[in-house]
């Protein structure tokens, strides 16, 4: 017992079972009489608590931070440490799960695009059916806008078929100026060679091992994992497709984005800045002590 909150309860509950005085009760638990008498004038927010618990419910894996984006947009701008007090109370803190081994030392923060389309990331996540059958899910995103360009799922999906799935998304988004991803067979293959001298895109594989250097679909993936894989049993492949495509959708236009001050990406994407001064964009080159100056 360490709140006034929980030594009052101490009080009453000493009181009814073992019909002490208030004096008594209060000396045994170490509080004093006004504490023991004090009415709060605090205003419930009954509306706010109830909301809040309804989004808390919707999205089990988001926190009061990214919630108050979500009551934001419905007119509910309680003070931050209102909303936390409010948050903790309600029991609706997120369960951490296991945790990993992370690398020591310093690393320098990945430069940034500076309009939609520039840059590209990509990178796989593999989850299975609830009849244990794997499948594999592509995901694409565009690294200015962190817009989900594409969530492909499939048994097997071989550079040719990357290849196709890449020119689809050319022909509807546009052509990129740059490509990310690492070393997989499926990005080093042939057909993805082939692919990106004919599209004349640059194609940048980052250094062995070095998932950070491509951090945005990286991050992008443990939020896929985080709040749709892990929260989702799938029955069939045409089952798991349905549920990206709409998580995908929700991710893209309602999700509010940390690292976009709460915006949306398919904003950003819409009110991308146009027409500045070419600002040039550093990536890291296989060799760690290199590096790569692209200018857009």
């Amino acid at each position: 017992m360490v709140t006034p909150v929980a030594k009052r309860q101490a009080v009453d509950h000493i009181r009814g079972v073992l019909a002490l005085s208030e004096r008594r009760a209060c000396a045994l638990v170490g509080l004093a009489r006004r504490v023991a008498r004090y009415i709060s004038t605090r205003a419930d927010d009954v509306v706010l608590r109830q909301r809040l618990r309804e989004l808390a419910g919707q999205r089990r894996r988001f926190g009061y931070r990214r919630l108050s984006y979500l009551l934001a947009r419905e007119g509910l701008t309680p003070n931050h440490k209102k909303l936390f007090r409010l948050y903790q109370e309600e029991g609706l803190k997120v369960r951490h799960r296991g945790g990993r081994k992370r690398a020591l030392g310093t690393r320098s923060p990945i430069t940034v695009p500076q309009e939609p389309g520039q840059r590209w990331s990509l990178d796989f996540v593999s989850d299975a059916l609830i009849c244990g059958r794997r499948f594999r899910i592509l995901a694409v995103i565009d690294d200015f806008s962190r817009e989900n360009l594409a969530l492909v799922a499939d048994t097997s999906l071989s550079g040719g078929r990357v290849a196709r799935e890449l020119t689809t998304l050319v022909e509807r988004y546009g052509k990129p100026l740059m490509i990310v991803s690492d070393n997989g067979t499926e990005f080093t293959s042939h057909a993805i060679l082939k692919w990106a001298d004919g599209m004349q895109i640059e194609w940048h594989y980052i250094a062995p091992g070095k998932p950070q250097q491509n951090g945005f679909v990286e991050s992008f993936n443990g939020r896929l994992r985080d709040e749709c894989l892990n929260e989702t049993l799938f029955t069939s492949l045409t089952h798991a497709r349905q549920i990206l495509a709409d998580w995908r959708e929700d991710y893209n236009t309602v999700r509010p984005h940390s690292q976009l001050n709460g915006r949306t990406p398919d904003q950003v994407a819409r009110q991308g800045s146009r027409g500045h001064a070419p600002e040039t964009l550093a990536i890291p080159s296989t060799p760690s002590h290199e590096k790569r100056e692209l200018s857009f």
